[in-house]
């Protein structure tokens, strides 16, 4: 297992080039973009020093599709003046906090947004905390490239200390929260919990919460049986089949 770098949407070939560079630099290789500028994309593909990183990136079309086979998802974010609705690490404490997770072999993505936008809220529900570099207010935000190299050095440097303290939680992948996420909105609505049209801002908080509750790898198979089954049972009902036990 490995660490992914997804870039959401970035514009700029010089960032992409830049951030390729700054992975081939720390020893990183697995670079994932969701849904680049097209133009911005192809441009990149020349940066010099990163021919092995850009050559072998995954383009996709969502945060959800990039983070499926990920058991720990960090997002960057400076938040400016968004209200936090996730737990925030500084860089130091992120970056112990990762490199636990790298040595115990899981798969890790870190999110970085667009140079325009940063993160959104719905990219931002799919991470399970945000990591932040300290600048200073008045100056919050970095250059995409720079901001990855930062990241990716802070590995590297606290990497050491984080090998000697593997024991850490096997978490569920995001293919696995994707699916009991469709299972409980699924159940949710049948329940008449949710009414259509389903409130947008409902699906982010539950996405959200998923991702807080930190699903074992090994208990995410059985949550997905017992809402299955929940589900089942409701369905049933409703169409006055008779209960059954088996």
């Amino acid at each position: 297992m490995s660490l992914a770098v997804v870039l959401v949407s970035p514009r700029n070939p010089l960032n992409i080039g830049a951030a390729a560079r700054a992975m081939s630099n720390f020893g990183f290789f697995d670079l994932r973009l969701v849904q680049p500028y097209d133009v911005a994309w192809q441009e990149a593909r020349s940066a010099v020093g990163a021919a092995r990183v850009l050559a072998d990136a995954q383009v996709h079309s969502s945060v959800k599709e990039a983070v499926a086979d990920c058991s720990l998802v960090v997002g960057t974010a400076s938040l400016g003046h968004r209200e936090p609705v996730h737990s925030i690490k500084r860089l130091d404490q992120g970056g112990r906090l990762l490199n636990r997770h790298l040595a115990a072999k899981t798969q890790v993505a870190l999110l970085f947004g667009s140079e325009k936008y940063g993160l959104g809220n719905d990219d931002l529900a799919y991470c399970h905390w945000l990591m932040r570099i300290p600048t200073r207010p008045e100056h919050e935000s970095m250059n995409l490239g720079q901001a990855v190299a930062v990241c990716l050095y802070e590995l590297v440097r606290s990497g050491t200390a984080a090998r000697a303290r593997t024991q850490v939680r096997v978490t569920a992948t995001g293919e696995d929260l994707g699916r009991i996420e469709e299972v409980t909105i699924n159940l949710l609505r049948e329940s008449g919990y949710l009414k259509e049209p389903v409130d947008g801002s409902m699906l982010l908080k539950l996405r959200r919460l998923l991702r807080r509750l930190n699903f074992e790898a090994a208990d995410a198979p059985i949550w997905l049986g017992m809402l299955r089954q929940i589900s089942w049972r409701i369905a049933n009902l409703k169409s006055g089949a008779p209960p059954t036990d088996d």
